[in-house]
């Protein structure tokens, strides 16, 4: 029998072409949803990072249920002292001003509807700060701190906001990490093995869902036991 939890609602997934965002697409149309990518692989291409781009794009959208911020890069792997100023701002950029951007415009279509699902995927990066990682984990706990603010003021208004705080999976953002970033990961989570993107897929989509009723401004840990907090 299929799943039908997501039947009429349309569903929209920041770098959902690939990895961690396409498995997300998968799960919420096998749940009934709608779903468009705002992407720039997907076509039409959609850039997060401008504002006006995700104006456009929302023109095509008669309403929005759910948002799903994944879109994101990791950045250079290199000591904060060495690390260049340009693509600190980039990093911020994509993976931090990306998900205020798309919160400011469809927020208020949800708000005005009396309903909705904004799920921000953050890392654990962001609780904890990864050496050599500076401007990933820095945008990444700029993302908490983003999701526990919108949660708060909307509270009361039938949108909830919640964010998701992965251990890293093994996705195309691996082949912009050294090495030793990537063996220095996984040493740090106790079940000793990367998330699978399925698994993070299946978080988020409660969060999206009507299920999830009394949780919002919350941080959902999906770590293997490498959170402590």
């Amino acid at each position: 029998m299929a799943e039908t939890r997501f039947a009429g609602r349309h569903a929209i997934v920041t770098g959902g072409a690939q990895g961690i965002g396409a498995a997300i697409a998968r799960r919420l149309q096998a749940g009934g949803a709608r779903v468009t990518v705002w992407d720039l692989d997907a076509s039409p291409k959609v850039d997060v990072s401008s504002f006006s781009s995700i104006e456009n794009a929302l023109r095509e959208a008669e309403r929005v249920d759910i948002l799903v911020n994944n879109a994101g890069i990791a950045g250079m792997n290199k000591p904060t002292v060495d690390y260049p100023v340009e693509e600190w701002e980039r990093v911020l950029r994509i993976n931090l001003t990306s998900q205020f951007l798309c919160c400011r415009a469809v927020a208020p279509r949800m708000v005005k509807a009396g309903y909705g699902r904004i799920v921000n995927i953050a890392s654990i990066a962001g609780k904890e700060g990864n050496p050599n990682a500076v401007a990933y984990s820095a945008s990444k706990a700029g993302v908490i701190a983003l999701t526990k603010s919108l949660g708060k003021e909307l509270a009361q208004t039938g949108v909830l906001v919640n964010c998701v705080t992965p251990a890293a999976a093994k996705t195309a953002i691996f082949a912009q990490m050294t090495e030793s970033h990537i063996e220095y990961m996984r040493s740090k989570i106790p079940m000793g093995r990367f998330v699978e993107v399925d698994e993070i897929a299946a978080l988020v989509c409660w969060l999206a869902s009507e299920e999830c009723s009394f949780s919002t401004a919350a941080v959902f840990d999906i770590s293997g036991g490498r959170a402590t907090y």
